[in-house]
């Protein structure tokens, strides 16, 4: 006898089928899918966090803002997705497709990159 992964109860019809309702289904799925974790969701909102805050500065391909105005949003500099070094080794710090670069006198270059 088949039981419903999510509720338990017994399961009728086909013989590959896990689930006894769509609600079942749907229920565990939410639950596989969630951040359980707070630290895994809290990294995630801080990396949106950064990404919206970059890309706001950014309105076209590239853009220069002060630390004090990032900082001034909520901007954490130690949230990154990761890292590029150009051929003159100059490193841009990633969140997602928006990278920035620190510039002379407390400056930063915002680019947002255009490759998938």
């Amino acid at each position: 006898m088949r039981e419903c992964l999510e509720c338990g109860e017994k399961i009728i019809g086909r013989s590959d089928k896990k689930f006894c309702s769509d609600m079942c289904r749907n229920a565990y799925n939410n639950k596989l899918n969630s951040d359980s974790n707070n630290f895994v969701r809290n990294v995630n909102n801080t990396l949106r966090k950064n990404r919206r805050i970059l890309e706001e500065a950014c309105k076209d391909d590239k853009a220069k803002i002060s630390k004090a105005s990032l900082l001034r949003e909520g901007f954490d500099f130690g949230f990154f997705t990761n890292t590029r070094t150009t051929q003159k080794g100059a490193t841009y710090y990633f969140v997602y497709e928006y990278g920035y670069l620190a510039l002379e006198n407390d400056l930063f270059l915002v680019v947002k990159d255009r490759k998938p």
